[in-house]
């Protein structure tokens, strides 16, 4: 593949550039618009894109854990979001946090999540939240990145890989006492027939002892 960015082809995201602070900070200032319903909506968000690669492999797992602080988090098991080199040798990830999802954003009509509210993009969790940390595990590497707002606050880190692939984003929303939640295995029934192809579980943490993320 041709390292450089000018000839990387544009089809979800736009590889040109890594953060749009004009679309978060339009997506921040209409909160209710974007996440109707409150925060339930951000995880049906994540999850398309779970969906997404599980469709395009034939079938695939996801995980949604709910955690004490109020987080949530959403664990794939496909590839791994698209991360490359460029010219300079530097790894890029595509901007799926911080820019526009050329498919849905403009164009409300295209896609509804079960709720039945338009789908936009993994960009307005991200900007609708206090933190988000987006673990990446690819054949060819693995990396994390931590954004507060949908500003990215660190760089690429790699970590070590384990031998699986997939994705996990684990993120706070703004308005999201651990009480808010109210995320059943109702939903998980409703999320399975929405997406056939895509197998979740939904785990439950808030009455136990588990580590918040930092």
């Amino acid at each position: 593949m041709d390292g450089r960015r000018t000839s990387w082809v544009n089809t979800t995201h736009d590889w040109a550039g890594a953060v749009d602070g004009q679309h978060l900070g339009l997506v921040r200032r209409g909160s209710a618009q974007f996440a109707p319903g409150g925060p339930g909506h951000l995880v049906l968000e994540v999850l398309a894109y779970a969906a997404d690669e599980a469709a395009s492999r034939g079938g695939g797992r996801c995980a949604v854990t709910l955690h004490p602080d109020g987080s949530v988090s959403v664990q794939d098991d496909g590839r791994g979001t698209d991360t490359r080199v460029d010219e300079h040798g530097h790894v890029v990830k595509k901007p799926v946090m911080a820019t526009k999802d050329l498919r849905f954003f403009d164009f409300p009509e295209a896609e509804r999540l079960p709720d039945g509210h338009p789908r936009r993009g993994m960009s307005v969790v991200a900007a609708l939240s206090e933190w988000l940390i987006h673990t990446n595990r690819r054949l060819d590497g693995a990396w994390t990145q931590r954004y507060e707002h949908g500003v990215p606050v660190t760089g690429l880190q790699p970590v070590e890989a384990d031998g699986t692939t997939g994705t996990c984003v684990r993120f706070l929303p703004d308005e999201a006492p651990p009480s808010a939640w109210s995320l059943t295995a109702a939903d998980v029934v409703r999320w399975s027939e929405h997406w056939p192809h895509l197998t979740v579980s939904l785990d439950d943490r808030r009455d136990g002892e588990y580590p918040s993320a930092p």
